[in-house]
């Protein structure tokens, strides 16, 4: 059988084995989505690491490092970190005004009392899991239909069914366990991938060489280059993930489910143990860079440098890893997609966040069988989705009480024009519109709030 199968069964097997032998099936709507809210912050910080750990995580992480040295790991691995710490405050001050929430959006039509602003942040919240669902599962089925000989739209569908089946089993509390386990090997994984890279790479010197990536001119923040690639690359991708826990219900989710007086704790280890993996895929991306190595494909870069440096057996851990990174997100989704219909339906059942979590997979499945897309590209675009909500999202926990109308109208407006301002430049490669556009979509919803509140009279701190 080949390797790759037996490490995708192997997956499955302690996933839904600890799944069936750890929690109990739920029945329980609140329950289903938050659990009992004293989650431990050991649990809820691997789980918080694990959710974080996408695709790009895995393998835009190494991209950077070899291909724009350590600038681009840089803007990459720093913004990741910071976003999480960042978030803890407005973590806290949720919990604090509603401790028996278990959505943003539910707490933004609480706010407001108005069910358009909870309509925009429900439709914000839901494409954003769609999105992020369709870009976990091109990552992951691009690697395993490769290697499998499976066709890749099989992949999609199979890895899909894999993240449902424990899922569907007990809700938050499934997904917390399994993320925590996922996270424990990642990190075991990406210590020894680190020692032996060095080691077999050629050592420090080789490492060293390799700060300046592939072309050796990327190896400090402020030259010409380290400007170019702050412009092109860090600035939109800073924008986008400082914005990421704002714009995302998964850890909203996780910050009504670990214990009240747990939550900073939670957030700040959770933000240093992520840092660690793609910290770790970076270092693989320099030394390959140092070494000389010419990749054939710089998306899976990482997949091709342990085929090249390690024994033929270390792949299988490899893809243990990656396949953890990428369900951890995916089953997050799920949980954070079943948790919005609690905000959707008036009669709220464990069915029908069931019926959500299949809505969720067959929307991501189909971006991701579209022609063209790359995970670069997907993660730029709805990193800056996500980030249309930030401010207004910010400014209501911070006690600025805004208009429903300058609300709505802000989040539109900032998706009208920022996004298209930064698609046009992601895909035409051009660093002043994807910047532009990073920018936009962030000032123009809280520029618009705050002016339409003002203007009603509404505003105030």
């Amino acid at each position: 059988m080949n390797y790759t199968l037996v490490v995708l069964i192997a997956y499955v097997a302690v996933m839904l084995g600890a799944t069936l032998a750890m929690t109990n099936k739920e029945g329980n709507i609140e329950r289903f989505c938050v659990g009992n809210r004293n989650t431990g912050w050991g649990v809820s910080a691997l789980s918080i690491a694990a959710t974080w750990i996408w695709a790009p995580a895995l393998f835009t992480s190494t991209e950077n490092a070899y291909t724009k040295g350590f600038a681009g790991l840089f803007w990459f691995l720093v913004p990741n970190v910071l976003c999480l710490i960042f978030f803890i405050p407005f973590a806290k001050r949720i919990r604090e005004e509603m401790p028996e929430g278990i959505t943003l959006s539910g707490y933004m039509h609480r706010k407001y009392q108005s069910e358009v602003v909870r309509n925009i942040y429900l439709f914000q919240l839901g494409a954003l899991s769609i999105l992020s669902t369709g870009v976990q599962l091109l990552a992951g089925s691009k690697i395993l239909s490769m290697l499998t000989g499976i066709p890749f739209a099989v992949m999609t569908v199979a890895m899909a069914a894999i993240a449902y089946s424990y899922s569907q089993f007990s809700g938050i509390k499934a997904s917390m366990l399994t993320d925590a386990i996922q996270m424990a090997l990642m990190l075991a994984v990406s210590a020894c991938f680190v020692v032996f890279g060095i080691k077999n790479g050629g050592g420090f010197e080789t490492l060293v060489k390799g700060l300046g990536g592939a072309k050796g001119d990327a190896g400090a923040l402020f030259s010409q280059k380290g400007w170019e690639i702050f412009l092109g690359f860090g600035l939109p991708t800073t924008v986008g993930l400082m914005s990421g826990p704002f714009g995302d219900q998964c850890f909203w989710q996780r910050a009504f489910c670990v214990r009240k007086d747990r939550i900073g704790r939670a957030f700040l280890v959770g933000a240093l143990l992520f840092g660690v993996v793609p910290l770790s895929m970076g270092i693989l991306g320099f030394i390959g860079a140092g070494m000389g190595y010419t990749a054939a494909d710089t998306g899976v870069i990482n997949f091709e440098l342990i085929r090249a440096l390690f024994p033929r057996w270390a792949v299988i851990p490899f893809l243990f890893m990656v396949i953890s990174g990428l369900l951890s997100t995916v089953d997050s989704n799920l949980c954070a997609a079943s948790s919005l219909t609690t905000d959707i339906f008036r009669e709220k059942t464990v069915g029908k966040t069931k019926g959500a979590m299949l809505l969720l997979l067959g929307a991501g499945i189909a971006i991701a069988n579209i022609p063209g897309l790359t995970v670069t590209h997907l993660f730029l675009m709805y990193g800056t989705f996500r980030a249309s909500t930030l401010l207004p999202t910010v400014f209501t926990l911070r006690g600025i009480k805004l208009a429903p109308r300058g609300i709505v109208a802000g989040i539109l407006l900032s998706m009208a024009v920022g996004l298209p301002v930064f698609g046009y430049g992601n895909v035409q490669g051009i660093a002043v519109y994807k910047t532009a556009g990073s920018l936009l979509t962030v000032i123009l919803s809280g520029a618009v709030a705050l002016a339409l509140s003002r203007k009603r009279g509404v505003g105030h701190g």
